[in-house]
């Protein structure tokens, strides 16, 4: 069977799979929006510190009780007094602490930069995963609520005002851990000391927030986490939408249930058969988008309770909240008592996150193609490990997997040869029997079994060839690690050639298989013309394909087509065909 004819197939799979995925994102119906409290006239209040209406759970006395993270009525208020941002710097974070409620508002990934370096741009801006500018809003919250009548003002949530002792903080040399404290108290006699620990070279920080009760009351409550950001803007185009690899990932929430990795589309939050609202112990409640993970990691032998809202429904950028409950605080008159939990801000790196949180590995989702996904992404490491480029070690990888499929391909590469061998004699069988496609069918069937030409021996390596191709797409697609990897004249594998060199390389490389295996007698003149244009179309498609996928396809191209020619040469100079 020809080769381009196969490869056709799966091309269209894959162009209607992307036009669908751009339909569904852009022209999707959307689903009604909640009737819960968070869409109720609270939507037209909105504190003047960049909270929303409804953002603050409710305490609850006991961690089983269903209402634990529920929305709170009474989640708007007036800030009492202005707060201010605290400059943190770590050896790979940059981040900006509001003192309004201890929240982490700004966070950028020192070694990660948003665009590839270039010359005219060899230090670009590193990338931002938290901000706090409204059309990007996106922050990591938490916080205390108290279990009393206490005015939600009053408390010590994420929307109350703490002391910092400095102004800004610095991991200076050769330190390993840097702490950041802030702290709260009351007239009743209520102190609370947030602690956020950093760590050289690490995503993970530690927040521990100390509670002491020197009133003459007892103290009930429960600590809370949340992540709350706002959509990303849409591409302004289906063209923008499929040449940018952002608009086309997942971007939503996830948690792991201690067994089980749930993901939720921000279009999906107001569905109640899809929000979630579930007791959970061991898990982690995160915000994905394309190579980074941002995740509240409470303790492993904690239960807690999470839920998804959305806030504002009503308003033109809503926004969307991930929380983690945790269970009841008690802390009697003279006494102290502190809560943990950890936040991952950083790289969704291949191998590490599992080290972090069970299951934290899994926010690098391939979906279906997982099985061929992920040792695929170990082969291409080890390679990268030996030749230092990833470029070269998809080039290896190449080479690998032409090697171990040799003889299928070579045995399609003979069923092809061989067809072209037989093509003037099933041309005279056509004109033998005419428009008689009963007899013109069994003529070329026992034809075939004549000359022992099996015309669908080719069709294995195809079948297998197609799931490498998208275990491949997905992982060039989803690996940080081939994100800004240069090689020669391009400076992003993940990313688009720039000079559409691949591309072309491709299209010749089609020709030439083309060249060697012509059309076919009796093939329907139709589908003939459209072979021929093949070529100029995969250029197309290929043209917006990362880079990394053409190279791998341009040199299994070049390699395959160096096979065919191998073996049609030989074909061709064996003796010929036996003669009716």
């Amino acid at each position: 069977m020809n080769q381009t004819r196969n490869f056709l197939l799966f091309a269209l799979l894959a162009v209607a799979y992307m036009l669908f995925t751009a339909w569904q994102k852009d022209y999707a119906p959307q689903p009604p929006a909640s009737t819960t409290s968070t869409t109720s006239t609270q939507a037209t209040a909105s504190s003047v510190d960049g909270s929303v209406p409804g953002d603050i759970p409710t305490a609850t006395t006991s961690a089983t009780t269903a209402e634990a993270a529920k929305i709170s009525p009474q989640g708007t208020h007036a800030a009492p007094a202005r707060s201010v941002l605290i400059p943190v710097d770590t050896d790979v974070l940059h981040l900006l602490v509001d003192t309004r409620g201890g929240s982490l508002v700004r966070a950028d990934l020192l070694a990660y930069p948003q665009t590839a370096p270039t010359r005219k741009d060899p230090n670009p801006p590193p990338t931002m995963l938290l901000s706090n500018d409204p059309a990007h809003y996106f922050v990591a919250q938490n916080g205390l609520v108290s279990s009393s009548d206490t005015a939600a003002q009053d408390q010590p949530n994420h929307l109350a005002l703490f002391q910092s002792e400095k102004p800004r903080y610095a991991m200076a040399a050769g330190q390993n851990e840097l702490q950041v404290e802030l702290s709260w108290h009351d007239a009743a006699g209520l102190k609370v000391t947030k602690t956020y620990t950093f760590k050289r070279g690490s995503y993970v920080v530690g927040l521990s927030q100390r509670i002491e009760n020197s009133g003459g009351q007892p103290w009930q409550g429960n600590a809370y986490q949340q992540l709350q950001r706002v959509a990303p803007p849409k591409a302004s185009s289906w063209f923008s939408h499929y040449t940018d690899p952002e608009q086309r990932s997942f971007v939503g929430a996830a948690w792991y249930t201690g067994e089980k990795f749930e993901k939720l589309e921000f279009k999906n939050f107001s569905d109640n058969k899809d929000a979630l609202d579930s007791q959970i112990k061991g898990g982690w409640a995160a915000m994905l988008r394309l190579y980074f993970v941002t995740a509240w990691i409470p303790p492993a032998n904690q239960t807690d309770h999470y839920v998804t809202q959305t806030l504002d429904p009503d308003s033109a950028n809503p926004r969307y909240l991930i929380r983690t409950v945790g269970p009841s605080l008690n802390v009697a008159p003279g006494q102290s008592l502190t809560s943990q939990a950890r936040l991952y801000l950083g790289p969704n790196v291949q191998g590490t996150l599992g080290a972090i949180a069970p299951g934290l590995d899994l926010t690098i989702d391939y979906g279906m193609f997982k099985v061929i996904a992920v040792p695929m992404h170990w082969i291409l490491s080890q390679f990268h490990a030996i030749a230092k480029n990833w470029g070269v070690a998809i080039i290896l990888l190449v080479l690998l997997i032409k090697g171990l499929t040799w003889k299928l391909t070579a045995m399609q590469y003979r069923s092809s040869a061989r067809m072209r061998k037989l093509a003037p004699r099933i041309q005279a069988l056509k004109e033998r029997y005419g428009d008689d496609k009963q007899k013109m069918q069994q003529a070329t069937m026992e034809l075939y079994k004549k000359e022992k030409v099996n015309p669908m021996g080719g069709c294995l390596p195809v079948l297998i060839t197609m799931p490498v191709f998208y275990g491949l797409f997905f992982v060039l697609e989803y690996s940080l690690e081939l994100r800004h990897a240069p090689f020669l004249w391009i400076p992003d594998l993940s990313a688009p050639d720039p000079l559409y060199i691949l591309p072309i390389i491709y299209a010749i490389v089609m020709f030439g298989t083309q060249w060697l295996n012509p059309a076919a007698a009796g093939m329907d003149p139709t589908q003939a013309k459209m072979m021929k244009v093949m070529p100029l179309l995969f250029t197309v498609m290929f043209a917006f394909f990362p880079a990394g996928l053409c190279l791998y396809y341009a040199v299994n191209g070049l390699v395959g087509l160096g096979q065919q020619w191998w073996v049609t040469h030989h074909i061709d100079r064996a003796a010929p065909l036996t003669t009716d």
